[in-house]
C-alpha cells in the first residue's frame, strides 16, 4: 500500500477538520536541519545524548518542542523561539544547553537574545520520517506559503517544522502566538490564508479550531464563524452555557460583529468514523475514531 496516503483517505471520507485543534500553549521551537531530523519530533541524529534528555525534561513539564528549518539558517548557530513569550534567540551549537540550563533556572539570556517575535511564526510540518504526507504535501505548500510572503510582504516569519499533528490533515499548519491551526492546506490556499491572518481573520476552509476549547467547542465555533462570516471583520465569540451528554453537547454562544451582535444555539455530536491516523496505521488498516459535528444550528 506504498502508494496511499492517509490525507487522500481522511479527505475521501470527510474527516472533519473541525474540533482537531488540540495543541500545547507553550513551545519552545528549535532550528536544526531537516536532513538529520529522526521520527522524534524533538531529536536529532547528531545530538548529543546529553541534549536529548534535557529536552525530553522540558517535555515532561509541558512545553511542547518542535524542530524547524530553512534552507538559508546556519546549522551550526540555532534560532530559538520561545512562544507565546514571543522570545528570540541566535545559540552556537556549543552554546545550547548553557542557553537551555540558563532558561530552565530562571538566569539571564542576554548573551543570546534579539528583538523579540513581531511577526507571527507559521510553521508547517514537512516531517517526512514521521509521516510520508508531510513529505508529500507538506513541503509543497512549504515553499508557496514562503513565496507569497516574499511576493506580498506579508507579515509572517515562515519555518519548515516536526511533527504539528494530525498527519493526515497535511499539509498541516500552525501560527503561533497564540495558537491557530490549519489543515489539509494546498498550495493554491496558501495566499487566501496567508491574507486572511493579515486581515485578523481565519481562513474558514482550513481552520481546525481554538485550541484552548474542547473539540466540541471547536465544532460549533467553526460553524459560528461560517455562519457570521464576514468580508472584513472576524466575528467574536463568547461561549455562555454548555450542557448535554457525553454524546451531544448543547451550546449557547454571544457573537459580536462590528455595531451588531446576537446569539446563536449550537447542537454538537459525537459520532464514530473508521479512519487511519497516519501512513504508518495503513497496514493495520482503520481503527474506530470519535469525531464532532454540528447537527444544529439556531439564531436567537
Amino acid at each position: 500500500m506504498s502508494h496511499v496516503f492517509c490525507t487522500d483517505l481522511s479527505r475521501k471520507q470527510q474527516d472533519p477538520l473541525a474540533g482537531s485543534a488540540a495543541h500545547a500553549e507553550c513551545n519552545l521551537l528549535i532550528s536544526w536541519p531537516r536532513a538529520k531530523w529522526t521520527r522524534n519530533l524533538r531529536h536529532a541524529s547528531d545530538m548529543p545524548d546529553s541534549l536529548v534528555r534535557r529536552l525530553d525534561a522540558i517535555a515532561a513539564e509541558g512545553r511542547r518542542i518542535n524542530l524547524i528549518h530553512r534552507r538559508e539558517q546556519d546549522g551550526d548557530i540555532h534560532r530559538v523561539f520561545l512562544m507565546p513569550e514571543r522570545r528570540s534567540f541566535m545559540v552556537p551549537r556549543n552554546a545550547l544547553e548553557a542557553f537551555l540550563a540558563a532558561w530552565r533556572s530562571g538566569e539571564s539570556l542576554t548573551t543570546w537574545e534579539e528583538a523579540p517575535v513581531e511577526r507571527d511564526l507559521l510553521l508547517c510540518c514537512t516531517h517526512g520520517k514521521k509521516d510520508k504526507c508531510c513529505a508529500k504535501y507538506g513541503y509543497q505548500a512549504y515553499q508557496r506559503l514562503a513565496r507569497e510572503v516574499a511576493a506580498h510582504r506579508l507579515p509572517f516569519d515562515v519555518w519548515e517544522s516536526s511533527h504539528l499533528g494530525g498527519c493526515r490533515f497535511a499539509a498541516s499548519i500552525i501560527l503561533l502566538s497564540p495558537v491557530r491551526k490549519y489543515g489539509r492546506i494546498t498550495p493554491e490556499q496558501a495566499l487566501p490564508l496567508l491574507q486572511a491572518e493579515a486581515r485578523g481573520q481565519r481562513f474558514l476552509p482550513g481552520y481546525r479550531g481554538d485550541s484552548r476549547l474542547t473539540p466540541a467547542q471547536q465544532c460549533a465555533q467553526l460553524a459560528a464563524l461560517s455562519h457570521l462570516i464576514s468580508p472584513r471583520h472576524m466575528p467574536r465569540l463568547t461561549l455562555l452555557e454548555e450542557s448535554g451528554s457525553e454524546h451531544r453537547r448543547h451550546q449557547r454562544w454571544h457573537w459580536k460583529l462590528e455595531e451588531d451582535h446576537g446569539h446563536l444555539n449550537i447542537v454538537c455530536e459525537a459520532t464514530a468514523i473508521r479512519r487511519v491516523d497516519t501512513c504508518a496505521d495503513l497496514d493495520e488498516g482503520p481503527s474506530d475514531s470519535r469525531v464532532w459535528r454540528v447537527i444544529k444550528l439556531t439564531a436567537e
